[in-house]
């Protein structure tokens, strides 16, 4: 790079990124409204909108691990902008990117947190043996299937595959109560018993992240630190929940002692900071950490003053994390034209029917004497939404996955997340929902 002076260095790289902040606001934020009009989630505008900008669209938002060239078109544009030559700028973004995954890994651990706080621990006693024995056969062959599949057919390597599957473990939460609540059936005992399994999907799927992610960063597979990285999890997640019903109250008790403005969410923040200092500590993901947080502060008093508060945080800056998510996709590699490209298109197939039939196989997993629709609790685990594009960005962070296995991954979250919807209305489609007439949920049937 030619040399600059420090005040050309620091407008440049002040230039490019306002320019990436906006650019990636704007076209999430005009993605969003076009979905959520179609009443689909608004997390998939924001990942279309990474995806168009990126590096399989207009190079406009390009990671740097991608080997992708920025548009000539932004880079003549700062050229001329702040009179630097045009073979410096590509160096200069670069440079200044990580200032960028900074804030998106922000908007990660605070969506993680979110997840946390609105964790439902009574619903998950209410709901009992039925959404554990959903959420453990949801979880389990989707991951098996999944790994051995890309192992055997596909002779992807043990870490990747199993990340892969691991990918395929979780359900969107958000997504799965938006759908039931518009269609009247949340209130259902089939709703009871997915919301319930979803929660125990977040936690089981973040678990095995957290020790696939370990795994990964070391490079080979051993039983011991598995087992130690296991037992880690657990112990740190049964932790978290212990301490929501004792270390709550000591946060209600400091909250409403502190009258400054902004106590809830500076409060908050640090228990998430240092949630996530504990998990790292302990040889686990940060991630982990960020969702235990939640649910430590989960029975607290101020949950919805917490909530309130956070929830800006993790609209703008989740918003860029997932953006970047779909910028560092290149779909190329799924190109049905290129030949060299048709067996990524085959795995990523081969993840989406695993993904759904392991989620709809869930359904039914469990004993009930009550009368139940099994198929509408299969599909209501289904979507992947956020929770599966958190697997993908820490993936690719962690540098586990090749551009063909992240492209599969990719459409399999996108599938499940679009299908769920459309496939749960028309099972539903004409029942009650939550009239005299539905389901009794499981509190009632108890």
């Amino acid at each position: 790079m030619p040399e600059l002076s420090p005040h050309t260095l620091d407008m440049a790289e002040t230039l490019i990124g306002v320019a990436r902040f906006v650019l990636i606001l704007v076209a999430a934020r005009m993605l969003a409204e076009v979905l959520v009009r179609l009443q689909l989630p608004t997390i998939l505008g924001e990942l279309v909108a990474g995806i168009l900008i990126g590096a399989s669209g207009l190079h406009l938002i390009v990671p740097p691990e991608t080997q992708v060239q920025l548009s000539d078109g932004l880079v003549s544009l700062v050229s001329s902008l702040i009179s630097v030559p045009p073979d410096a700028v590509p160096e200069i973004y670069n440079e200044s990117f990580p200032s960028l995954e900074s804030v998106a890994e922000l908007g990660l651990y605070a969506l993680l947190f979110m997840a946390g706080l609105e964790s439902e621990l009574e619903e998950l006693i209410a709901v009992g043996a039925q959404a554990f024995s959903v959420a453990v056969v949801g979880v389990v062959l989707p991951f098996a299937i999944g790994t051995w599949g890309l192992m055997t057919l596909f002779h992807v390597d043990a870490v990747p595959a199993i990340f892969a599957g691991a990918s395929m473990t979780a359900t969107s939460i958000g997504i799965t109560a938006s759908v039931f609540g518009e269609l009247g059936y949340l209130k259902t005992r089939e709703g009871q018993i997915v919301i319930g399994a979803a929660v125990l999907d977040d936690i089981l799927g973040i678990v095995i992240l957290a020790v696939v992610v370990a795994l990964g960063s070391g490079g080979a597979i051993e039983i011991g630190p598995i087992v130690k990285l296991v037992a880690a999890a657990a112990i740190f997640v049964v932790a978290a929940i212990g301490l929501s019903r004792t270390a709550a109250p000591a946060f209600d008790w400091l909250i409403d002692q502190l009258k400054a403005p902004g106590e809830v969410l500076v409060a908050s923040f640090v228990i998430l900071a240092l949630s996530c200092f504990a998990a790292t500590a302990l040889g686990l993901e940060a991630a982990l950490g960020a969702f235990a947080a939640g649910l430590i502060l989960s029975s607290s008093k101020h949950n919805k003053a917490i909530q309130a508060s956070v929830l800006p945080i993790v609209t703008l800056f989740a918003t860029i994390f997932f953006v970047l998510v779909g910028a560092g996709m290149d779909l190329s590699v799924i190109n049905p034209s290129d030949p060299t490209s048709r067996s990524a298109l085959v795995m990523a197939g081969f993840l989406v029917v695993v993904a759904i039939f392991g989620k709809v196989a869930a359904g039914w997993g469990f004993i009930s004497k009550q009368p139940t629709n099994r198929l509408v609790v299969g599909l209501g685990m289904m979507p992947r939404g956020e929770v599966g594009l958190i697997f993908l960005g820490l993936g690719t962070q962690a540098k586990l996955l090749n551009p063909s296995l992240e492209a599969a991954i990719l459409l399999m979250v996108i599938g499940t997340t679009f299908l769920a919807p459309l496939l749960l209305r028309l099972v539903i489609d004409g029942k009650d929902g939550d009239n005299d007439d539905a389901q009794p949920t499981a509190a009632e049937a108890a």
